[in-house]
């Protein structure tokens, strides 16, 4: 479903989405897909604040689900060398943090 910046529906936006989907069987699986893909399409929100940045994780993070094989490999990648770089970051600040105390 189409949001705007504060959650609610924008129903230009919905009634836009429903134009593109006449004459398709709503029941239909792959239809149920394509409606969800232009929803996530047309999402709008707040950038440059923590809120779009965590939607946009989210987003990545229901992407890198839905995917399989090198896609999905290429995903948990990207995952743990940030996560190498948050820890070594980490490290690099507590010891330097400890040696300035007690050095």
């Amino acid at each position: 479903m189409v949001r705007s910046e504060r959650g609610r529906p924008d129903e230009p936006e919905l009634r836009r989405l429903d134009d593109e989907l006449i004459g398709l069987d709503r029941d239909d699986p792959e239809v149920q897909a394509f409606s969800e893909h232009l929803a996530r399409v047309h999402v709008r929100r707040p950038s440059f604040t923590v809120e779009g940045y965590l939607s946009g994780i989210s987003d990545f993070a229901d992407s890198a689900n839905r995917t399989e094989g090198l896609r999905r490999m290429t995903a948990v990648l990207v995952v743990l060398l940030i996560l190498l770089g948050v820890a070594i970051t980490i490290w690099g600040a507590a010891t330097f943090t400890i040696s300035t105390l007690l050095g």
